[in-house]
């Protein structure tokens, strides 16, 4: 494998591992995330300004990055409360609907407008989640919070995506990075404060967790994921991502004893195949056909 494959691996890996932690509960959901941020700032920020890459272009940019790192923010809270709300598995296939949010943004605010595959896949990931929440939810519209904050996740994520593809094309990724992550870390701590979840009072188990999230992550997951996204393609990144979906199950099943019946393992299967479809750029049964009418003319 080359160096690229390996980050990437190493960096699904270091992102499974987040919603397994998060579910053992050891801190509350919003404090948490807070403490996620706050521990890789406190890295990154040093590091940032000693190498004199601290760079932003100019005082939109700095606001629309910080912007980026409000709307990560509520992505990262509300992520790890459907996650102790509800099944590391559950949350994490729904908040990975990302792409799907992503692409009807695109068809909104950018020039560039998802194909016809992006909507084929679009039904089948839906159609997928329906599966693995549970078709009575969806004909009693018993939704509870953690369904809801599953998929506000995705929803944010795709945001965040949106507008910080924008904010790429004009400051590098180190500077973005770690100004995005400090105030991700600013909103959350006075998010925090105001719904009064303790700021210490942890077990030792619970602030090595927290170290843990911080570290791996979050600052470790983030950097090899920026590499590889660098000298890889991004689609093929994307879609390698999905694969955190699964390991997270796995992990789930074997270390902390989650339930996953075979409706929940299709319906996800289902759901990422989806998502699979929306990277697609060729039509590839326009190609088939075209070949076969080439053949019979022969």
């Amino acid at each position: 494998m080359t160096k690229p494959r390996i980050a990437l691996v190493i960096g699904i890996v270091c992102i499974s591992i987040f919603p397994i932690l998060v579910k053992l509960s050891l801190s509350p959901g919003v404090i948490s995330a807070f403490y996620r941020m706050a521990i890789a700032a406190a890295l990154l920020v040093p590091f940032t300004v000693l190498s004199g890459k601290m760079k932003i272009p100019s005082l939109k940019i700095f606001l629309l990055t910080v912007l980026c790192g409000a709307i990560f923010a509520g992505d990262v809270a509300v992520w790890n409360i459907a996650i102790q709300e509800s099944t590391a598995t559950q949350a994490t296939l729904l908040t990975n609907l990302s792409p799907v949010w992503v692409g009807i943004g695109a068809f909104f605010f950018l020039k560039n407008k998802p194909t016809v595959n992006f909507w084929i896949g679009t039904v089948i990931a839906i159609f997928g989640m329906i599966m693995l929440v549970g078709f009575r939810f969806f004909v009693e519209m018993d939704f509870d919070l953690a369904f809801v904050f599953a998929i506000l996740s995705g929803v944010f994520y795709a945001v965040y995506m949106l507008l910080s593809k924008y904010v790429l094309y004009k400051v590098e990724v180190l500077p973005f990075i770690t100004i995005s992550t400090l105030s991700s870390a600013f909103f959350l701590a006075i998010l925090s404060y105001f719904i009064g979840q303790p700021f210490s009072g942890f077990s030792n188990m619970g602030w090595f967790v927290l170290v843990i999230q911080g570290v791996v992550c979050q600052l470790l997951a983030w950097l090899l994921l920026g590499y590889a996204t660098k000298h890889m393609r991004a689609t093929r990144v994307s879609v390698s991502l999905l694969g955190q979906a699964v390991l997270t199950t796995i992990l789930a099943w074997l270390f902390i004893g989650e339930e996953v019946s075979l409706q929940m393992i299709l319906g996800g299967v289902i759901l990422l195949f989806g998502i699979r479809i929306t990277f697609y750029s060729k039509k590839l049964w326009l190609k088939k056909s075209f070949h076969n009418e080439q053949t019979h003319s022969i």
